[in-house]
């Protein structure tokens, strides 16, 4: 976090709207700098600026409620083994001129306020800056590295250099000895990922703290070595101001910043951030879930869905989901290849409901997978489910032939049906995510009298049905396409 009132450098206000709803989460997600967002217990945790921090049940509705000692601003939290390190600035930030700045570490065995196990340790000072020093010691990142156990912390803002210290991973203190190196300039609130053998610094440029006229943007470069050189997709150096868009403002919300990522498994992963501004609630800063997406070996925000009406197209071929009923004919024959070339030109009607409804069983409908023809049998209206919860970042939906009540459900064997009317069951609450190629995997909430987790898969080009999924297989994924 940096209090500034103008761009530095030559960075220009750079925006980019999204295709897809801009959602914040829902309940009261006001925070400032949140940290990466911590599963604990069967809740998430993320903690922002001046100590105190957001908890949400299920991921979508989130509340105050986290608790973080020290104030200070920005932190950041992994999970080390059966431990939560945090990372925060107690100080500097450029407040009142000053450069001073300190990073600490703490531990604790949970994150819940309300365990008998929680009590976090006493904090270690990692990191430190002084007022005449070319680097602020604040806005820390963590990541833990998956190739060999060692732990690394980056920090620093726009008033110098972005620096990278390790730390035990076993005291979260710093390595004896090991001194600061610069790998970058010109953003703040940086975080460092690793994927197919390249490390990810992911920073926050612009300006920020200036509500609806804030500029934070996400940037990233990747090197071959956590010590950088990051490079961006123009092998611009981010010592030199490089970096590539990530996510910038979009819909209602502008000033995108601190990135985290969360990684559920099976081709989804969530970046979260807050947007300086909603516009839609008040213009106060508000956590943020998006899906991330891996485009040529870069990382990018993902859309939200959007509620809407859609063909749910199967990646396996690109035919369409629909009710298994009789095809019912348009009016009209083949034209002949010698016509009035002075005859009247007409639009044909589409094929309206109306004109086929009392065509349909009236009971449960099986679903099948068919040539795209915009009937109204392949017409799905998708919207959130009332008062039906969520997961990480979106609510549960509720799948509907377009203009009926007639919803799709989960059935106790693992196939899928038409039922005549949606009633909020379990099996009717479908949960949508992006996945990293942007195809979209569509589980239910629940299978009924089932444990399994198990998604909309296509056995066949014909034949949809509910099995595990499998992100290496295009028979798990689907499209959505307005028409």
């Amino acid at each position: 976090m940096k209090i500034r009132n103008k761009l530095i450098g030559t960075t220009a206000f750079l925006s980019i709207w999204f295709t897809g709803t801009v959602n914040a989460q829902i309940g009261k997600p006001f925070i400032h700098d949140p940290s990466t967002i911590m599963e604990c217990e069967g809740k998430y945790y993320t903690f922002g600026t001046r100590g105190g921090g957001l908890i949400s049940e299920d991921g979508w509705t989130w509340n105050e409620g986290g608790v973080r000692p020290g104030g200070g601003a920005a932190p950041d939290v992994v999970k080390i083994g059966d431990r939560y390190l945090i990372a925060y600035g107690s100080t500097g930030g450029g407040l009142g001129g000053s450069h001073d700045g300190q990073i600490n570490t703490m531990w604790n065995k949970t994150l819940d306020p309300n365990s008998p196990n929680f009590k976090y340790s006493e904090p270690i000072v990692v990191a430190s800056s002084s007022n005449m020093e070319d680097n602020d010691a604040i806005d820390p990142g963590l990541l833990l590295d998956p190739t060999d156990g060692r732990l690394w912390c980056s920090y620093g803002t726009y008033f110098g250099f972005i620096r990278l210290v390790e730390l035990d991973p076993k005291t979260g203190a710093r390595v004896k000895g090991n001194k600061a190196i610069d790998i970058a300039i010109d953003c703040e609130a940086t975080d460092l990922i690793y994927r197919d053998g390249w490390y990810y610094l992911l920073g926050t440029h612009g300006t920020c703290c200036d509500g609806a006229n804030s500029t934070y943007n996400i940037v990233v470069g990747r090197s071959k070595k956590v010590t950088g050189p990051y490079l961006d997709n123009m092998g611009r150096d981010m010592l030199k101001g490089g970096g590539k868009m990530v996510i910038a403002a979009g819909g209602r919300v502008n000033g995108p910043g601190h990135f985290g990522l969360v990684d559920l498994g099976d081709g989804v992963q969530k970046m979260s951030c807050h947007y300086e501004a909603d516009l839609d609630q008040n213009g106060r800063s508000v956590l943020g879930i998006r899906p991330l997406l891996w485009k040529n070996g870069w990382p990018v925000a993902g859309d939200n869905f959007k509620e809407g009406t859609y063909e749910i197209e199967s990646e396996r071929r690109g035919y369409a989901l629909e009710l298994a009923v009789d095809f019912v004919r348009m009016p009209g024959r083949m034209r002949p290849w010698e016509h009035d070339p002075n005859e009247p030109v007409k639009a044909v009607p589409s094929q309206q409901l109306s004109d086929v409804m009392d065509t349909w069983p009236k009971g449960n409908t099986n679903i099948r997978i068919g040539d795209y023809m915009f009937r109204p049998h392949q017409k799905w209206t998708i919207t959130a489910a009332p008062n039906a919860g969520g997961y990480l970042g979106a609510p549960y939906y509720k799948i509907i032939i377009a203009g009926t009540e007639r919803a799709l459900a989960a059935t106790q064997e693992g196939e899928l049906i038409s039922v005549p009317k949606f009633t909020g069951a379990s099996e009717q609450l479908w949960r949508i995510d992006q996945l990293i190629d942007g195809t979209y995997r569509i589980m239910p909430k629940v299978v009924p009298n089932s444990n399994e987790k198990l998604a909309l898969v296509s056995s066949g080009d014909s034949t949809p049905t509910l099995a595990k999924f499998d992100m290496n297989s295009d028979n798990s994924k689907w499209n959505f396409r307005a028409h």
